[in-house]
């Protein structure tokens, strides 16, 4: 089991799911299975066939909730912050992007479209370990980018 880095929401957004995937949806998928058997001959019912499958992906989504969560570490707002680590906010610029501002995370809770980037990106690796004022270098696929480290919080 590897251990995945979540803020306290992404870890509360995670324990949520798997009680309405333990509750509503296990009661759900058992309604759909106890309708489908009384339409009887259970080799060729399509009803019967969606609710096992439904049932499967939900209880292998239990099990996958159950082990992110065991192995959660949490993260979260830091006292004071030299140097970047998981959890960071990082204001950065760069000549082709201008500033920006990007927060390390794990990478379940990673959506680069809203500035959370996974802390094994190459963005995020880069960062790490990064204080105020460093230059990095990004080698992305359309080239190499320079950011200037503007803070670190």
């Amino acid at each position: 089991m590897t251990s995945q880095y979540f803020s306290p929401e992404g870890l509360e957004k995670l324990k949520k799911e798997l009680e309405e995937r333990k509750g509503e949806v296990r009661t759900e998928v058992t309604r759909k299975i106890l309708a489908a058997k009384e339409l009887g001959d259970l080799s060729e019912n399509a009803e019967y066939i969606e609710a096992k499958e439904m049932q499967s992906f939900n209880e292998g989504r239990i099990a996958e909730l159950g082990e992110m969560i065991k192995g959660a570490v949490l993260i979260g707002p830091h006292q004071k912050v030299d140097v970047v680590v998981v959890g960071s906010t990082v204001k950065v610029k760069s000549g082709e992007h201008g500033e920006q501002k990007f927060t390390i995370v794990g990478a379940a809770e990673s959506n680069p479209t809203h500035g959370f980037i996974s802390n094994e990106s190459p963005l995020g690796t880069a960062f790490l370990g990064r204080k105020k004022n460093e230059e990095v270098e990004v080698k992305t696929p359309s080239g190499t980018v320079r950011y200037k480290i503007l803070e670190v919080s």
